[in-house]
């Protein structure tokens, strides 16, 4: 009796609107899944497009080019016996369905459109498409509807037999494919699979994540094979929900559940992470990389369909639940996914899943986004102005385990990295062995000194660059503040001076910020004009160097040289950002980093005391960066305002402040924030690592002009500090 099936998970690098090299990849994915022995391949949410194709959805050209490479793949000798399915936006009686398309053997068997669509933080769905929702009945429709066909009424025009509840319609294929498939129609809507030894399902990504996901009432209803096609991003240590949510649904129901996922940077500040992933009865049986530079790369296993229905077997809540389930549409499909002769195919073993630490995945979700960013642009390299602070060390660092990932890759025999590093470098005959010699041909680093620059900052900067060997580039800005001041002072008459030497705050902040923005201007010089110095082709990526804490307060000058081409730091924390570099520092060998860890985090844009450092980042903006980072979480996450921030913070700091200390640090900050709010819309487009983003009009959609005073809001904080200190009061005249 056949019943060991093997079934294939891709993890796809797709790029938006890259029709012709996802048609290649989703192509490689179908033969390489045939080749391990797999009869269904699954691959990402919308991979024919490209996930990130955003308002393109909206172009006609984008579903014409969709069906265009659906019936290159209904024809390709490749995708002849295996099931595949593959993901594409579908215009369904005038409306955008995001869909999953079955087929097998040149015939579509279903087209499943998502039911629950994804709508928050950096996913904006129900912009493009709309949810299936002719799913389901309500209960008094459910009973109408039996009663009447039990006494045996003939359905109203228009209406279908009762199918328990879902339903499936008519979908008129275009002529395109029906010239491939000979089909007039397909089914359409909530419907599984029965094959002729197992039944599946199809989730989309969110579905997952739905309080009350289709795997529930589909494996209630004998689906023995759930799949899920997901578009998710990496966050920092977002796997662990994931692979939780896909082994508790098959702990509690039993089942098969494969789950493909985009990975790479396919166009935007997102990094899809990979992670695609086989289960079974609450066990993980293949894990897929969560960062790999592999375009291509595709999870298998081989697992028993008795193990299931032994599991579901003693499970009597589950049977009682499954006696009362309204049954799911069947599309029945003369087809199996195993063999009848399967008695000696050993069975895949379960795995125990290996989680990255916070710090490995800054390490490698940026490095690999940026590698994507650099391929994909045809740029030569990067430039990164180098300070020898934290920040700019970090990104130092991320470019230089990049270059690491891309030796690694190559030795692993990887052609098509092999192929970019070399057109990338434009040296035909280059094979990359050593991340320090890539690192000198890909980065170029700029330690951009001025008067109020220490030696101690230089040599640090200098010291790290050898280190990771990157092109090292050492100037003065000094000229180019001198004659821009002297520009001003021309014109007006007067020199604005430092507060050291007596000026104003006014002034003294001006003389701060045209350094921070001559920096800018000259970076973008050098990126263009270096490598045509050195008499190579090419311009670099400028990249930036600002974490999030600094973004959400706003600390940094407008358009200064945190305005870059991308930044792969944007998204994360000061915090994280110090253990990052710590981990770099001992696996990558660089004691370069131990100073830059053990060094005050400062600008150096005000004169120094007896040539040392007197600035300082946290002193300057009046907090501490751990205390940011509670700052923003609450902001974002807890979505708290000043008041609702106030009364959480008074709980959490109880031990170390008082109510009218909390008060002042929370309008502190929010005086801050909304000064310095405008600032976001000029952001450098930076790596989503971080759920308090501060990114403007794409994660946190947020005004940038506030009433900086907060009066209403501040009032009422105030009015609970005065309680809370009249209850103190009280409490203290009562002991005796």
């Amino acid at each position: 009796m056949g019943r060991k099936v093997t079934v294939a998970a891709c993890a796809l690098n797709q790029w938006a609107l890259d029709f012709q090299g996802n048609l290649q990849r989703i192509l490689k994915s179908i033969e390489i899944a045939k080749r391990k022995g797999a009869r269904y391949r699954l691959g990402p949410e919308l991979e024919i497009c490209g996930y990130g194709c955003w308002d393109h959805y909206y172009e006609s050209d984008t579903l014409l080019h969709s069906l265009q490479v659906l019936a290159a793949l209904l024809e390709s000798p490749v995708t002849q016996d295996i099931i595949c399915d593959v993901g594409m936006p579908v215009l369904h009686r005038n409306v955008r369905y995001n869909c999953r398309v079955i087929f097998l053997n040149r015939r579509i068997l279903l087209i499943r459109p998502k039911m629950a669509l994804a709508n928050e933080g950096n996913y904006r769905e129900l912009r493009w498409f709309t949810p299936w929702s002719r799913s389901r009945s309500t209960h008094l429709e459910f009973f109408l509807r039996m009663l009447a066909e039990e006494k045996g009424h003939p359905a109203r025009e228009g209406h279908r037999p009762f199918r328990g509840g879902r339903q499936t319609e008519e979908y008129f294929l275009p002529r395109m494919i029906q010239d491939v498939t000979k089909q007039e129609t397909v089914p359409f809507g909530d419907a599984v699979l029965a094959t002729r030894d197992t039944c599946i399902g199809s989730e989309i990504c969110e579905e997952l994540w739905t309080p009350h996901s289709p795997h529930v009432d589909m494996g209630l209803d004998g689906v023995e094979i759930f799949t899920n096609a997901s578009g998710s991003h990496h966050v920092l240590r977002k796997a662990h929900t994931r692979v939780d949510l896909v082994t508790m649904a098959t702990t509690k129901n039993g089942g098969i559940y494969l789950l493909a996922n985009q990975k790479g940077c396919d166009g935007d500040r997102l990094y899809y992470d990979g992670c695609a992933l086989i289960a079974m009865n609450g066990h993980i049986f293949a894990q897929g990389s969560q960062f790999s530079l592999d375009d291509v790369e595709v999870l298998t296993a081989t697992l028993d369909l008795e193990d299931v229905r032994s599991y579901r077997a003693e499970i009597s809540s589950r049977n009682l639940a499954a006696s009362r389930v309204n049954p799911y549409p069947r599309v029945k499909v003369d087809f199996a996914l195993s063999c009848r002769e399967d008695l000696l195919e050993p069975p895949s073993e379960p795995v125990e899943w290996m989680y990255h630490s916070p710090a490995e995945e800054i390490s490698l979700g940026p490095a690999c986004w940026l590698w994507d960013f650099l391929r994909r642009s045809r740029q030569a390299g990067f430039f990164l102005p180098l300070s020898g602070g934290v920040d700019s060390a970090a990104t130092a660092c991320l470019v230089y385990s990049m270059c690491r990932q891309v030796c690694e890759a190559v030795r692993n025999g990887n052609q098509e990295v092999l192929a970019d590093v070399r057109a990338i470098v434009d040296q035909l005959s280059y094979t990359p062995q050593d991340p320090r010699d890539l690192c000198g041909r890909l980065l170029t680093t700029c330690y951009m000194a001025s008067e109020n620059s220490s030696q101690e900052t230089c040599d640090r900067a200098k010291e790290l660059a050898r280190q990771i060997g990157s092109h090292h580039i050492g100037l003065n800005i000094d000229p180019a503040v001198t004659a821009v001041v002297g520009i001003f002072s021309l014109v007006t008459g007067k020199r604005p001076l430092f507060a050291a030497h007596g000026g104003s705050s006014r002034e003294n902040l001006a003389l701060q910020n045209v350094q921070a923005r001559l920096r800018m201007v000259l970076a973008y010089l050098f990126a263009q004009l270096s490598l045509w110095a050195r008499g190579a082709r090419g311009g670099l990526l400028v990249l930036g160097s600002a974490n999030v804490d600094e973004s959400l307060l706003g600390y940094l000058t407008k358009y200064d040289c945190s305005s870059a081409d991308i930044n792969p730091i944007g998204g994360i924390s000061k915090t994280d950002l110090k253990a990052f570099v710590h981990f770099c520092m001992e696996h990558f060998q660089l004691p370069a980093l131990q100073r830059i860890l053990a060094a005050p985090a400062t600008a150096e844009l005000e004169p120094l005391t007896d040539g040392q450092v007197s600035q300082t980042d946290e002193e300057d903006m009046g907090m501490t960066y751990a205390e940011l980072s509670v700052y923003g979480r609450l902001r974002k996450i807890a979505k708290a305002g000043p008041y609702s921030m106030f009364c959480k913070l008074v709980n959490m700091w109880k031990d170390v402040c008082s109510p009218r200390q909390v008060a002042d640090k929370v309008r502190q900050f929010f005086s801050k924030y909304a000064m310095n709010r405008h600032k976001m819309t000029t952001l450098t487009p930076a790596y989503h690592a971080e759920s308090y983003s501060p990114d403007d009009n794409r994660f946190d959609l947020r005004p940038f002009l506030y009433n900086s005073s907060w009066p209403w809001q501040f009032r009422c904080i105030e009015d609970q500090v005065r309680q809370l200190e009249s209850r103190g009061r009280q409490d203290l005249d009562g002991v005796d």
